[in-house]
């Protein structure tokens, strides 16, 4: 039977020989994840269900990451909880403040997912590692606990659709822009349960921290998962990272699809998605003039070092509007440093930016930058729902961090190109 690559990992995984769309299946997994807001549900759940250990030291996570470092009382008992956990079980890759990133940054980073692996993780991005040929989704806190205390889990095996890369992007344009146009396209239920398979020749044209914002960025199309073809740019991803062995999983030439779009990525302009759903995507000429409060550049979705370099080359030698807060988020310990180091912490700070350590934060409406009544940002996160960035009545546009940083300097939404004439 002719499989997808999503339906070759789960036959894999589940010791068939093959499996079809919508057939129900018990899956063995590589990795579980969660963080400091779904953990603490599935710790709960793990001990009410009478499991006494986890399954793999080795292969449980935990970061903490939304509301660390500790915003209020219950951020701290939660992340306490979580702490004394993975003490009690001998947990080998729990990350707290200092040593912690956004978790779906941290991981791939880390080395801790490889190509033909099947990830978990409570928290609905969890489909970022779909980028480099893993599958990986999203699941609720139960299903964390169950996959701690046994190391599987069930899942419907999904259908797909396959998006068939050609070209390369233009100067300014990123995965962001790619995903965005995506949805825009499609829908954000235009995947719904089925897993997005990218291939073509324009997938070598991206690089690996663009095809993690893709993946990343799944979930908002309704995708069960999203995944790349594994090339020469994710093994040398991979091995500079981790040592353990893999399978790389292609689909075979006759494998069903529910459909095949063709994506010309040098077609593909600066794209803003304006509120409140990620599909209602513009393009700037279709963008009059609208003013903005503040800009966040950071996230899952947008703070790798190439995000933040690429807001840097904007931002240097510029200030940024006067009413306008940016805060600028790297995704992790080591971004941050290398953002020390090459002068990029330093080009934020002239520019009139804040810097903070690694945090969720504002994507979700934590702390670290929350929206008041009327005001609007530009964020390179991953939603923009009503009050996703706090008050109801606030506004979020999800855009690149090049758009992101050319709008701080101009204090309404503007294009790269209009700030770096």
């Amino acid at each position: 039977m002719s499989m997808t690559m999503t339906q070759k990992i789960l036959a894999a995984h589940a010791g068939l020989d093959s499996v079809e769309a919508g057939q129900l299946i018990l899956v063995s997994v590589d990795r579980v994840l969660g963080n400091d807001i779904t953990s603490p549900v599935a710790i709960k759940e793990f001990n009410r269900i009478g499991a006494t250990e986890v399954y793999d030291k080795d292969k449980v996570t935990m970061v903490m990451d939304h509301f660390a470092p500790n915003k209020d009382i219950k951020a701290a008992e939660q992340c306490k909880m979580c702490r004394d956990f993975c003490d009690k079980h001998e947990v080998t890759h729990f990350y707290d403040v200092g040593r912690m990133g956004i978790e779906h940054a941290l991981l791939p980073e880390k080395g801790l997912v490889i190509p033909g692996d099947v990830v978990i993780g409570a928290d609905s991005h969890t489909c970022t590692y779909g980028a480099l040929g893993a599958f990986s989704t999203g699941v609720g806190s139960t299903d964390m606990a169950c996959g701690m205390a046994t190391g599987k889990a069930w899942f419907k095996v999904p259908s797909a659709i396959k998006f068939v890369l050609k070209g390369k992007l233009n100067k300014y344009v990123s995965g962001k822009d790619v995903i965005l146009h995506i949805i825009g396209k499609i829908g954000v239920d235009g995947a719904l349960y089925k897993s997005m398979e990218f291939v073509g020749e324009g997938v070598h044209a991206l690089t690996i921290y663009d095809r993690l914002t893709i993946s990343n960025m799944a979930i908002e199309a309704g995708a069960k998962n999203g995944i790349f073809e594994v090339d020469e740019q994710t093994i040398a991803y991979v091995k500079e990272r981790s040592n353990r062995d893999f399978v790389i999983y292609k689909a075979d030439e006759d494998a069903v699809y529910d459909e095949t779009y063709e994506i010309d990525l040098s077609s593909i302009k600066p794209t803003v998605a304006f509120p409140h759903l990620p599909e209602n995507t513009k393009t700037f000429d279709e963008i009059g003039d609208i003013p903005i409060d503040q800009v966040v550049i950071g996230s899952c979705t947008n703070g790798q070092y190439k995000d933040i370099a690429e807001a840097a080359e904007i931002l240097k030698g510029k200030k940024i509007a006067k009413r306008v807060r940016a805060i600028i988020i790297p995704a992790t310990q080591d971004v941050y440093m290398k953002a020390v180091e090459n002068g990029l912490v330093k080009i934020f700070i002239d520019a009139g930016c804040v810097v903070s350590t690694p945090t969720c934060g504002p994507c979700l409406g934590g702390y670290m930058g929350i929206l008041a009544a009327g005001e609007r940002a530009v964020a390179t996160t991953n939603r923009n729902f009503v009050g996703r960035m706090g008050h109801v009545e606030s506004e979020v546009y999800l855009a690149s961090p090049a758009v992101a940083a050319a709008s701080a300097i101009a204090g309404k939404i503007s294009a790269p190109q209009e700030v770096m004439k």
